[in-house]
């Protein structure tokens, strides 16, 4: 296995940070749309702040408009993917033009969303073509070193929405139990202890979701 670069290896954890965090919000996006237009016109307001995302919208309209689209928005979900194609892109010669292609996929396929009368139809082609990422990591990628930093960057994100959502702590001990052997064998640094105390805030009676988000966001150490 080929020495990978410090460099590279911090590319390689945002793409896999980046491509969860898209198909995440994305799945969180289509399920507020659907509260949105049925029951609660205001409800996007909690998932900004379930995200901890500022609420420039003002409105459900916008929010819908915008949150998807807006490139001017660091927030959005066409900017996260953006980040993700400019670290694939970097990473070209370690991931392959196949895997590379996916991501540049998924960009097109916002792009035609946003002017689709129907955008949920090719979001969900979003999704499915970063699933389509991951699976080429499997299939084509045969140094271990990458797949395991991407897919560490791609639970550390998880547990990290997760935790914002304060979800069931079942669901984070489960995405931890699959964090664990990715980021044992990424050959990045770590706080192991930061792990453990996961394990047991998420198993506790009274979760404090905001200790969780500071541990896991802290959890590697760069550089």
């Amino acid at each position: 296995m080929g020495v990978i670069s410090l460099d590279h290896i911090d590319n390689l954890y945002w793409l896999g940070r980046y491509t969860e965090r898209v198909y995440t919000t994305l799945r969180l996006y289509f399920r507020s749309y659907d509260v949105m237009i049925d029951l609660l016109g205001e409800h996007y307001k909690a998932f900004c702040d379930d995200l901890d995302i500022p609420d420039i919208y003002g409105s459900a309209d916008e929010f819908r408009a915008r949150y998807p689209f807006d490139t001017e928005d660091a927030n959005s979900i066409v900017s996260n993917l953006t980040r993700a194609y400019d670290n694939s892109v970097i990473m070209r010669e370690l991931l392959g033009s196949e895997a590379l292609s996916y991501i540049q996929i998924a960009l097109y396929d916002i792009q035609k969303a946003k002017i689709s009368p129907a955008p949920l139809v090719p979001l969900q082609e979003v999704i499915d073509h970063i699933l389509a990422f991951w699976g080429i990591m499997d299939d084509s990628v045969d140094n271990a070193q990458i797949r395991n930093v991407i897919k560490a960057g791609k639970r550390i994100e998880r547990i990290d929405l997760y935790a914002r959502l304060k979800m069931d702590g079942t669901e984070i001990i489960r995405e931890l139990g699959r964090l664990r052997p990715r980021v044992e064998q990424s050959g990045m640094r770590y706080h192991k202890d930061y792990l453990e105390e996961i394990e047991e805030l998420a198993e506790s009676d009274e979760i404090d979701y905001y200790r969780i988000v500071y541990l896991i966001e802290n959890l590697i150490i760069m550089g």
